[in-house]
């Protein structure tokens, strides 16, 4: 999985503006914001995990529909 929410020493200057522009506009620091994105983050890292088995489930009633679908007649 792609950790798309962090920056490290190798990401680009536009998203490190990016970043600087959305931290004035809440009117903090970059690192403040940061940390607080990250926390935002991590909140809602359970709620994703508990969606999982419902995930799961349409995953594959999505397989048996496709499966039949490609059946011949």
């Amino acid at each position: 999985m792609v950790d798309r929410g962090s920056q490290g020493p190798d990401s680009g200057a536009g998203k490190r503006a990016y970043e600087a522009r959305r931290a004035a506009k809440a009117g903090m620091s970059v690192e403040r914001w940061k940390a607080e994105k990250d926390e935002r983050r991590m909140a809602e890292m359970p709620v994703l995990a508990k969606a999982s088995p419902i995930a799961d489930k349409m995953r594959g009633a999505w397989r048996r529909l496709m499966d039949r679908a490609h059946k011949p007649l």
